[in-house]
């Protein structure tokens, strides 16, 4: 971003033309950025709460007292058990200095609780890991060279804006795009072809296509006898999954998956690069993790791996050689073996707040300190989590730029600085550039960066270890290992003055093989899955909830419900921004005509939907771009925000993911009523 100061205020906002990546682009929710950073609301000084918890009242109080109460509270608590202090962040900002570098150091000095950060890309992280060997594959920059894409389980337009803009450059070029999706987003209207698979059956969708590119002979047997392991087993198992048996599976047509398995096949063995970008909405259910290591088989199979162009992403998050022990220094929690450490899921928050002390959980929370994060609003089966929060006895510190739900139940609000006030250093998990995130104007008000606030908690803590004493630059330049060969010659000093640098990465990272499993290999037998208690091949795991695998669930909430991401949302970050907060209107609720009908719903009625863990009201859009036997909450809305004061997470549950203990947002079924 390249930001205009004039006399110390930041007047306009633009992307960088001279980013390769982003070649100058912003996204509609970050083109706004001005508007969130100058917003009337904008949180300027602490505040201690007045009022009952949830209801958001609070009075200002100096930095002094702030901090003060806070280490008063922390020194009690930690006297008994510091276990009892739980950290809940996730990715608020994403940097490296303002995320869990002194957070950490001062999380791990206490001796807090662990939390386990779970609630977005665990489970396909660790899917792809059993298969790959790490979070990385292709540049997202070679997209625009690849004859055939696949978008699965993501909605590029609305949330990845720039890899968009590499699709659409080799759609003009001949490419032909799929979409994989329940739901016919902007990016499944604007492909080539979109097969609208029931949420939580990608596993079998993908068993279905190695099936049809075994049986018709369209692999690349030269890279799968170098390059990968364990294929004649995974030939056995796919031999269970014909066509028929998975289109019946994935509520969709043979021809369909026919179709697709024969493209991607047939487009490879003529020497063209076929690519897969797979997204986040595809782990959101029980079988997520190994729907995501089905998946990321499927180039091997084909030999896509050969051409740049080719190949598969979901993250490349692994390709940065992060310091992340001299960043966060577990080395400081010192362990007291009568209290052994744990670890919280941030995704079971609702439940971990509601327990007592017990010989298995350990001692009941009785302090949690959020930063980069709104739990009340965007944690799953939400009415425990704000039951959670509303524990007289939970002492709840939050940092933030204004007041969301998760502040309504705070005892202490500490205000934060936005991008735009405070010095960072990022990686990515979409491209392949570490960034350089240098101020533009002075912290309004008296908001501090969270490494500051953490600085200054450690201090009224008495820890005189010397990291704490680290400046944001120390931490920057400490970031990654400039003796690796990704990073190699990084330098602090001179990234923060060209913006940033390109790792030092092959552009076909698995041509030759290469891949980071125990074997080297691509392995479709994972024997690290089988010493975990998993099937070690591809498989197929239902969903938690739905009509095939949860029948007299679904004789009372027949409908299945996804809540993707609105285009001008953030998770709930930029809902509280007027300007796009308008053009989403209210919350609504898409819905096939069909089942739509059978209600006596027609377009514009205000509807509950509902199981037995919660319910929500929201406007109903009648349109078939939600399939039949599904219906879509696009979110997250703040729940202050709605006519209700809820949102879809009052409808999700606390299940956990195959692997990676990660949530199951897409594995819900539901009812839906006319008002």
């Amino acid at each position: 971003m390249l930001v205009t100061v004039t006399d110390g205020v930041a007047t306009e906002i633009r992307g960088d033309p001279h980013h390769p990546n982003t070649g100058g682009t912003l996204c509609t929710k970050v083109s706004r950025y001005l508007e969130r950073t100058y917003h009337e609301d904008r949180l300027l000084h602490p505040l201690k709460r007045v009022g009952k918890k949830s209801e958001g009242r609070f009075e200002t109080i100096s930095w002094e007292e702030a901090l003060t109460t806070i280490t008063t509270r922390l020194k009690k608590i930690a006297a008994k058990d510091s276990r009892a202090i739980l950290p809940y962040s996730y990715a608020g900002t994403m940097g490296v200095v303002q995320g869990e570098s002194m957070a950490m150091r001062f999380f791990n000095k206490l001796g807090a609780s662990k939390l386990d950060r779970t609630i977005c890309s665990s489970a396909g992280g660790v899917g792809i890991k059993y298969t790959l060997g790490a979070k990385m594959g292709m540049d997202t920059e070679q997209y625009e060279n690849s004859k055939v894409i696949i978008i699965w389980g993501g909605n590029s337009v609305g949330s990845n804006l720039h890899f968009w803009t590499r699709v659409q450059e080799a759609k003009r070029k001949g490419a032909i795009l799929v979409a994989i999706d329940p739901y016919r987003s902007l990016t499944a209207e604007k492909c080539h072809h979109h097969i609208p698979v029931l949420p939580g059956t990608d596993a079998a969708l993908a068993l279905g296509m190695m099936y049809i590119l075994i049986r018709d002979d369209l692999l690349d047997h030269d890279y799968i006898e170098k390059y990968t392991f364990g294929y004649e087993l995974l030939k056995e198992r796919v031999n269970d999954w014909p066509p028929e048996k998975v289109a019946k599976i994935c509520g969709i047509e043979v021809e369909q998956i026919e179709m697709l398995a024969k493209l991607y096949g047939e487009s490879a063995k003529q020497g063209a690069s076929v690519a897969i970008r797979v997204n986040y909405g595809v782990q959101r259910a029980h079988g997520g993790g190994m729907a995501v290591r089905n998946i990321a088989c499927l180039p091997a199979l084909v030999g896509a791996w050969r051409n740049p162009a080719g190949g598969i992403l979901l993250s490349s998050g692994d390709t940065y050689p992060k310091n992340e022990h001299q960043l966060m220094r577990p080395d400081l929690l010192v362990e007291d073996l009568t209290k052994p450490s744990r670890t919280i899921n941030m995704s079971t928050i609702g439940d971990d707040l509601l327990k007592k002390s017990s010989d298995t959980f350990g001692p009941a929370i009785e302090a949690v300190i959020v930063y980069n994060s709104n739990p009340v609003a965007v944690a799953p089966e939400s009415a425990k989590v704000a039951e959670g929060f509303a524990r007289e006895d939970l002492f709840t510190v939050v940092l933030e730029h204004f007041k969301t739900d998760t502040v309504d139940y705070a005892d202490i609000v500490l205000p934060a600085t936005t991008q735009l006030e405070h010095t960072d250093i990022h990686a990515t998990y979409g491209h392949l550039y570490i960034m350089a995130n240098n101020p533009a104007i002075a912290p309004l008000g008296k908001a501090k960066p969270n490494s500051e606030i953490f600085r200054l908690l450690a201090k009224k803590m008495e820890f005189d270890d010397p990291c704490f004493s680290d400046t944001d630059d120390d931490i920057a330049a400490q970031a990654f290992d400039a003796n690796h060969v990704h990073a190699k010659d990084f330098d602090w000093n001179r990234l923060k003055n060209d913006g940033w640098m390109r790792l030092n990465v092959a552009d076909a990272p698995f041509a030759h093989g290469g891949f980071r499993t125990p074997s080297g290999k691509c392995e479709f037998y994972s024997e690290r899955m089988k010493a975990d208690g998993l099937d070690p091949l591809p498989t197929y795991i239902p969903p938690y909830e739905s009509v095939a695998s949860s029948p007299e669930l679904a004789k009372k909430f027949p409908l299945a419900m996804i809540s993707p991401p609105q285009r001008n949302f953030l998770n709930t970050t930029f809902v509280n921004v007027k300007s796009l907060r308008n053009t989403e209107g209210e919350p609504h609720l898409e819905m096939n005509p069909n089942d739509a009908h059978s209600r006596s719903i027609v377009n514009g009625d205000l509807v509950r939907i509902f199981n037995e863990r919660g319910s929500m009201q929201a406007k109903v859009r009648v349109t078939d771009h939600a399939r039949p036997g599904l219906v879509v909450a696009l979110s997250i809305w703040w729940k202050k925000l709605a006519s209700d004061g809820k949102n879809a997470n009052e409808l999700t549950s606390q299940r956990l993911t195959d692997m990676g203990r990660a949530p199951t947002f897409y594995d819900v079924l539901v009812e839906v009523e006319k008002v």
